[in-house]
């Protein structure tokens, strides 16, 4: 069946290169690098970062075999950056569950333990979000997580993200399913 409406966002904005994001002091949004694997299976290895989120890194090498998969998601979309300060890995910001039809993604982030309380998710997620509403016309940004987890329900009020109710039941974690706030933002906010 014909669409009446035209898409929203051209997937063809995902055929180039994917863009390194520069933010002040220091931070940059950049694509991952195979370099970055040991950093990203010590994240992992975190409490926190294992407690909200479904995936384990049991090895150097499994995460090796993530990140081209991260990479290549870029023409999806479905962009993943590495968060770093200096160049320093000190996070992970991506989109997923994009709709370019629709122009609807979603903001998904984590903190590598040494550099929790400085700030740094909250400004790739200014970063991001910026540049997925102006550069590449995102109508909506969406951004979940657990009801429990107070951390990042912080970082979305403090990034402009409404919380706007709770989906029951939504999440999946390794103790059973969670309910999760859905907060979003709108390019006319």
């Amino acid at each position: 069946m014909p669409e009446f409406l035209p898409g929203t966002i051209d997937p063809a904005r995902f055929t180039t290169a994917q863009p390194t994001l520069t933010g002040a002091d220091g931070l940059a949004l950049r694509p991952w690098a195979d370099t970055d694997a040991p950093a990203v299976f010590e994240a992992f290895q975190d409490s926190a970062i294992r407690r909200w989120h479904v995936r384990t890194a049991e090895s150097i090498e499994q995460v090796r075999q993530w990140i081209p998969h991260w990479r290549s998601a870029w023409t999806l979309g479905r962009g993943q950056w590495a968060v770093t300060v200096e160049g320093e890995p000190a996070g992970r910001i991506g989109l997923r569950r994009t709709d370019l039809a629709e122009g609807v993604t979603e903001l998904a982030y984590w903190t590598m333990p040494a550099w929790r309380g400085r700030a740094v998710a909250p400004r790739a997620a200014h970063i991001l979000t910026r540049w997925a509403f102006d550069d590449i016309g995102f109508d909506r940004i969406e951004l979940t997580h657990s009801v429990l987890n107070e951390p990042s329900c912080r970082v979305a009020g403090k990034c402009g993200f409404l919380l706007e109710g709770t989906l029951r039941g939504a999440g999946r974690h390794h103790d059973g399913r969670h309910d999760m706030h859905m907060h979003a933002r709108l390019r006319t906010d």
